[in-house]
């Protein structure tokens, strides 16, 4: 059973960095095949970074210069470095995969950015 696990969510002021985690477990998926999501209560799941099944890095035009995606084969682990962080970036940060057609969630972790 594929379980995703994100981590490394909190309270930042504006113009401020956080480093974000998701740990995979359970299944026989790529590092490659994750991606990051975000959502605000009452809006849709927004796509914001993600890694092809070739290892190219993707960025939504809000992201992009900003935050870069990454992974570590050896911790089983895609971060997310977001750098220069703006009050719009408040949201809950979710990790995903597509894994045999079928798509695994983590639990989210919270992102605030305060002015």
């Amino acid at each position: 059973q594929v379980q995703l696990v994100e981590s490394g969510g909190g309270s930042v002021q504006a113009g401020g960095s956080l480093r974000i985690s998701c740990t995979a477990s359970g299944g026989g998926f790529s590092l490659y095949n994750m991606r990051w999501h975000r959502q605000v209560l009452g809006e849709e799941r927004e796509l914001v970074a993600w890694l092809s099944p070739i290892g190219v890095a993707n960025y939504a035009d809000s992201v992009k210069g900003r935050f870069t995606i990454s992974s570590d084969s050896a911790k089983n682990t895609v971060f997310l470095q977001m750098n220069s962080l703006k009050p719009e970036d408040t949201a809950i940060y979710y990790c995903a995969v597509n894994n045999g057609g079928t798509v695994y969630w983590g639990q989210g972790t919270q992102v605030t950015v305060f002015s």
